[in-house]
């Protein structure tokens, strides 16, 4: 079909034409995704039959045709419709085909609802939405400020529900912890977002908990892993923090018998942060043989070399890493496989480095709540895709008290249990 062009590359209605050309090549390969669906459905069902032999399932024209938006803009679909007479014997009712690509209630793809909270964390209002996005998608359908209201309203139901979900039934051996400062939404300008993940017994990373908290004080930081005790969490083998007092104080409270793992980003950065920029460059890479060293004793003999080298110009530098030398070098009780992630907080530092904003805090009566919620669905988004620890096989295997040594196992559970 020939559409006319304007000079500026528009169309009459004001999209541009590669806009539509890729909104319409959205729209047909939606189609042919539907249609390829409901075939297979049918397919899969063919031998379903009544006592006269006619089939149970069988196609039956369209459903009204609907508007959903997408990363490509809106586009208008009509789904295929399918007649299921088949009744489930357990429940009475008949069966229901519901297409897993474009469910009944869909409008728009998950990727827009993501797109959300990440425009409201940078300050933008419930009421700027429709005409911020009206303009990269081509429609503001489904995209009402009422809509971003409701979505609001639920995702600070769905964050009260994970804060107070049962923890009897998982285990995290492992857990990052760290404060981290959005300085959005939150009211108060000291205040910080306290969060904990975990590593289960299958090696899967999880988030365990995001509250907010105050200059990450050892009393918000007890609150939380206090609720976390009670709803049944048990105690990690080993934490993984910054230097934040607060936090390994509220640790020994809540979870004495937990071991600590310092952060070597943040204490990489605390110990150049106190010498001079023209002896950083040499000092970073001492450091870095110390966390990179092949077992626990060759780091030792790093720590060494770090201080005979800038220890008669630098006395508080390298103060900061022999007073915290255990607490440093914990991981290299754990598989060596492990150690790249006992090391530094980066699971944490990593999922929030694309939330971390510097915008005005917003004040307002329930900004704090509604921020606090953004925050978590986009956690919750990038949680989809954290990868597992390297061989996690072995984080069970840890919680069972097996022994390592130069990172290998040198006794295991059974051992142990005897």
């Amino acid at each position: 079909m020939l559409t006319v062009v304007n000079e500026d590359g528009t169309t009459p209605s004001g999209s541009s034409l590669l806009d539509e050309i890729v909104r319409e090549g959205a729209r047909r390969m939606l189609a042919a995704a539907l249609e390829a669906e409901v075939n297979t459905y049918m397919a899969e069902l063919a031998g379903e039959r009544d006592g006269n032999g006619r089939r149970l399932v069988v196609r039956n024209g369209y459903h009204q045709p609907r508007k959903v938006t997408t990363a490509a803009g809106v586009v208008e679909v009509k789904a295929p419709r399918v007649n299921d007479k088949r009744v489930d014997e357990a429940m009475g009712e008949r069966k229901r085909f519901s297409s897993a690509i474009l469910p009944p209630w869909c409008r728009k793809s998950p990727k827009i609802s993501e797109v959300l909270p990440l425009l409201y964390l940078h300050g933008l209002s419930s009421g700027d939405f429709v005409p911020a996005l009206e303009q990269f998608l081509g429609s503001s359908a489904g995209l009402s400020a009422a809509t971003v209201t409701r979505l609001t309203t639920q995702w600070q139901a769905d964050h009260a529900a994970f804060m107070d979900r049962d923890l009897t039934q998982v285990d995290y051996v492992y857990v990052w912890a760290d404060g981290i400062h959005l300085n959005v939404r939150l009211e108060e300008a000291k205040a910080c977002v306290l969060v904990l993940i975990g590593v289960r017994a299958d090696g899967s990373k999880e988030l365990v908990a995001l509250k907010d908290g105050y200059r990450e004080s050892a009393e918000s930081w007890a609150d939380l892993m206090r609720d976390c005790a009670r709803r049944g969490m048990r105690a990690p083998i080993l934490a993984v923090g910054d230097g934040a007092l607060g936090f390994w104080k509220a640790l020994a409270e809540v979870f004495p018998e937990t071991r600590k793992q310092r952060c070597w980003v943040h204490k990489t950065a605390n110990v150049l942060g106190s010498m001079p920029k023209s002896a950083q460059p040499g000092a970073k890479k001492a450091i870095q043989d110390i966390y990179n060293a092949e077992d626990r004793g060759h780091a030792q003999a790093s720590i060494k070399t770090f201080a005979k080298l800038y220890g008669a110009k630098f006395p508080k530098a390298v103060k900061k890493i022999t007073d915290d030398q255990d607490q440093l070098l914990a991981f290299y009780d754990f598989p060596a496989e492990h150690w790249i992630h006992l090391r530094t907080t980066n699971p944490i530092e990593s999922t929030f480095s694309t939330v971390r904003l510097r915008t005005k805090v917003t004040r307002g009566t329930d900004s704090r709540n509604a921020a606090l919620a953004m925050v978590f669905k986009l956690v919750e988004s990038a949680q989809q895709r954290w990868r597992a620890v390297k061989a996690p096989h072995l984080v069970a295997l840890v919680r069972a008290g097996a022994r390592f040594e130069r990172g290998q196992i040198v006794e295991r559970p059974e051992a142990v249990a005897a």
